[in-house]
């Protein structure tokens, strides 16, 4: 067994002869067979076409001067076809013109052996043509390969995302939950009091009213005017600034020998009246005072009630809202109009329960326009950096925000107050899996998404630390909607 036929036993390489010639047929057929080729014969050029779409071969060798189709006819038809417009073709003709050479290169061929031809030559520029071949579809292959890693790798890049993003979540459930929690207990308590008075005091309050004379009943609405009027005052005040107020009260109301002075200072303030109680002196002192007075605190405590809901709706429904935000996905793929201050509001309501047990929270908000972004990735960055910043600070200290832009880019720093980050570990803070948490309380992948989604916006992230602050700069390119223009830039600060 010849070397070349060695070389060909393992996985033999398919070529098609095409002549309507039988002796050149037999011999091409019989040269090539002899050296490992699997070798297919068409004695005509519709044979050829049909045989090359059923099984395409390797090469195919392709005589020109044939009487139904002519090679290049047949070439033509064969790179027209989807199924074998990459099988390389060799012409085979007596005819040396440059013409023919020419043409036989414009209509698809890869070669062109003149005939008579000398063998050796002739395999030469086959084996030449099939090993080419061959590197082709070894190429071809590596970049589907890699085309598929890649793939996956974007797949499992993505999924170790939303998998941290669910993480994060997690965390920021009991911070929802009593966000959620605490105005449903005042919503409850607030409708328990509306419900009492509703079943239990209204038939008494109405009555009330038809029997005091007229001039009690105009101190009585005045009353509930000015405790109306007073209730978002007195919210403002401290404990201590209330006390002080019920005993100036009690003081005037003994001197005018009024009964139960503590107890009648101690309402009037409830309700929102400190001081000129000189236009209730007469109400003060009817017979029914104290049940008018009680009457004046129960409708208070109802219109008190009524805004506690209207408050606590509205908290409950940010939180909500929040939630919502941060859990959508959005698969378009695309950078939609992009609010950056709704979405750093968003990562701060979920971290509201954490921020207001002893972090003071100082936002430096400058005013620009809606960018182009990915809103989803950038509400998991602010969630991932107030987290770090939070607990950085162990959940004592000051968190500060401030945004601001130039002509090309907008500047979000997240500064927190507390040890800071050493000069060694600096360098290694975006690596995938590094963490100094202790184990089981972080999976070293926060930062680093930071990192990924601020390279899929074409931002940069930097960082400068020391003991007692640490600041995380995120600087994002300025890409505007159409709908949108540059303004001026003025910068509030808000506390």
């Amino acid at each position: 067994m010849s070397q070349a036929h060695q070389e060909h036993s393992q996985s033999p390489m398919n070529i098609l002869v095409v002549d309507d010639t039988p002796d050149s047929l037999r011999l091409l057929v019989s040269i090539l067979g002899e050296r490992g080729y699997k070798v297919r014969a068409a004695p005509s050029g519709k044979l050829a076409i049909a045989a090359a779409q059923t099984l395409p071969p390797d090469l195919i060798l392709l005589d020109i001067n044939m009487p139904d189709l002519d090679g290049y006819e047949v070439c033509r038809r064969l790179k027209q076809d989807q199924r074998t417009q990459a099988v390389p073709v060799i012409f085979l003709s007596a005819w040396s013109d440059v013409f023919d050479k020419v043409k036989a290169f414009a209509v698809g061929g890869v070669d062109y052996i003149t005939k008579p031809f000398q063998i050796e030559e002739a395999i030469a520029r086959i084996k030449t043509h099939l090993t080419l071949c061959s590197l082709q579809n070894t190429l071809k292959q590596k970049n589907a390969d890699l085309t598929q890693t890649l793939n996956q790798l974007k797949a499992t890049q993505e999924h170790l995302i939303q998998t941290e993003k669910m993480a994060a979540l997690g965390q920021l459930v009991a911070n929802v939950a009593h966000e959620i929690n605490t105005p449903l207990g005042a919503i409850h308590s607030s409708a328990e009091i509306i419900h009492h008075f509703l079943t239990q005091n209204l038939e008494s309050v109405t009555h009330l009213l038809q029997t005091i004379a007229p001039e009690h009943q105009d101190a009585f609405f005045l009353l509930l005017q000015r405790s109306t009027e007073a209730m978002p005052v007195l919210a403002g005040f401290s404990s201590r600034e209330k006390r002080q107020f019920k005993r100036l009260l009690q003081q005037q109301l003994e001197i005018l020998m009024i009964a139960d002075a503590d107890v009648i200072a101690d309402t009037l303030v409830d309700i929102g009246v400190y001081e000129r109680i000189d236009p209730f002196l007469n109400l003060l002192t009817h017979p029914d005072g104290r049940q008018i007075l009680d009457t004046v605190y129960q409708l208070s405590s109802l219109q008190k009630s009524t805004r506690t809901i209207l408050s606590a709706t509205d908290r409950a429904a940010r939180t909500v809202l929040a939630l919502k935000r941060y859990v959508h996905q959005d698969f378009s793929g695309t950078k939609t109009a992009t609010d950056l201050i709704e979405g750093i509001e968003t990562a701060l309501t979920l971290h509201l329960n954490q921020i207001k047990r002893g972090v003071a929270l100082v936002r430096n908000y400058a005013d620009f326009p809606v960018i182009l972004a990915f809103p989803d990735e950038l509400n998991q960055m602010w969630t991932n950096l107030f987290n770090n910043a939070l607990y950085a600070m162990n959940y004592q200290g000051t968190l500060t925000i401030t945004v601001k832009s130039t002509a090309s880019e907008i500047q979000i720093d997240v500064t927190d107050t507390g040890k800071g980050i050493s000069p060694e570990l600096q360098s290694k803070i975006f690596e995938p899996f590094f963490t100094t948490k202790p184990t089981g309380e972080g999976s070293g992948l926060g930062l680093s998404i930071v990192k990924k989604i601020v390279d899929h916006h074409a931002g940069r992230i930097e960082l400068s630390s020391h003991p007692g602050q640490t600041t995380f700069s995120v600087f994002l390119p300025l890409h505007l909607p159409h709908d949108h223009s540059p303004t001026n830039l003025p910068e509030m600060t808000e506390t």
